[in-house]
């Protein structure tokens, strides 16, 4: 019977497996994607997440960031890391660097989802693997979340996410998130000639609908796009608990509150190595209190923020107040960029 069964071969469930090989658990991996797996996502690395992967020895190439910087109109407002500095990565980059570490292990990858799980007082059977424990790690949308009874009702708003990348050299070394009436632009340089740009926005419309929308962009962006536009969403998911038994939850399938603050990287690795240190204790309840406790800091800013810029006078008044208040800016910013 092997340690551990993690099902999803993303970022969180492959940092799991490495963070379980080195406390020495035997572990089985299933991920039914081959290859480098892409996601549309911000790909801006907090430093807290830059830390946690060099960490486990990963180093992926990518562009150095120094801060956050909000726009809207001719407002502005930033704040440098203190905890040293974010890199902008693409996201295939990140997850073939960390598979790159995987597969230096001994660790099994079954090229399959996990359908069915089943658990009893001594262990858990996922498909045909018996285990343990499990770890599901099977992102925003999590299948076993469902199965598990562990997803909760979702508020009616919905926030979606598209992203797309331009073929131009980064003009900036922050990650700048543009503020119009109804969604952010979120603008990553993720190389030398490569610039990330995701949107994020309760409104139906295409990617270039979007973009028209953001005075700084638009023109940057005609032209120079060499990418398809990926989308993801809703972004808001709920979870009652994060562990039934034998079973935990990790990642985006553990719940979800809003890509606005972009620390999703670096909060999934902090719920990967506690619920690994759960396992290892032969201990799984002490996961709950443990991911309430790495999740604490992310879902108080994040909520606040959501709730500020859900009304209108909320996000005109956003950024002016960045700018006015620089040091709680700055202090807000480098709650997030610190390690989990």
């Amino acid at each position: 019977m092997t340690d551990l069964v993690i099902a999803g071969g993303g970022p969180v469930g492959l940092a799991a497996a490495l963070y379980a090989v080195r406390a020495g658990l035997s572990v089985v991996l299933y991920e039914p994607r081959a290859g480098t797996i892409d996601k549309a996502c911000g790909e801006g690395l907090m430093p807290g997440a830059v830390a946690a992967l060099a960490g486990l020895g990963v180093h992926p190439a990518g562009h150095r960031l120094r801060g956050i910087r909000y726009i809207a109109g001719d407002r502005r407002a930033h704040a440098d890391f203190r905890a040293g500095p974010g890199l902008g990565v693409r996201r295939t980059t990140l997850h073939a660097a960390l598979r790159c570490a995987l597969d230096a292990t001994a660790v099994q990858v079954v090229a399959e989802p996990v359908t069915k799980v089943t658990q009893d007082a001594t262990g858990i059977v996922a498909n045909d693997t018996r285990g343990r424990y499990l770890i599901a790690a099977d992102g925003l949308h999590s299948r076993l979340r469902r199965q598990l009874g562990l997803e909760a009702p979702v508020p009616a708003v919905r926030r979606f996410g598209l992203r797309r990348h331009l073929q131009t050299a980064p003009w900036t070394d922050y990650v700048e998130v543009h503020w119009s009436r109804w969604a952010e632009a979120y603008v990553t340089p993720v190389g030398p000639d490569l610039v990330g740009v995701a949107i994020l926005t309760t409104r139906r419309a295409s990617f270039d609908e979007q973009v028209d929308a953001f005075d700084d962009l638009r023109e940057r962006v005609r032209g120079c796009a060499v990418s398809s536009v990926r989308g993801a969403g809703p972004l808001r998911q709920r979870t009652r608990r994060r562990v039934a038994g034998r079973a935990l939850l990790a990642g985006d399938a553990s719940g979800y509150v809003d890509a606005l603050t972009g620390e999703g990287i670096a909060l999934g690795m902090a719920q990967a190595r506690e619920a690994v240190a759960a396992v290892a204790a032969g201990r799984p309840q002490q996961y709950e209190q443990a991911w309430r406790r790495v999740t604490r800091r992310y879902d108080v800013l994040t909520r606040s923020l959501v709730a500020v810029t859900s009304v209108r006078p909320g996000r005109r008044a956003l950024v002016p107040m960045a700018a006015a208040l620089p040091r709680v800016f700055s202090a807000a910013v480098d709650q997030l960029a610190r390690p989990a």
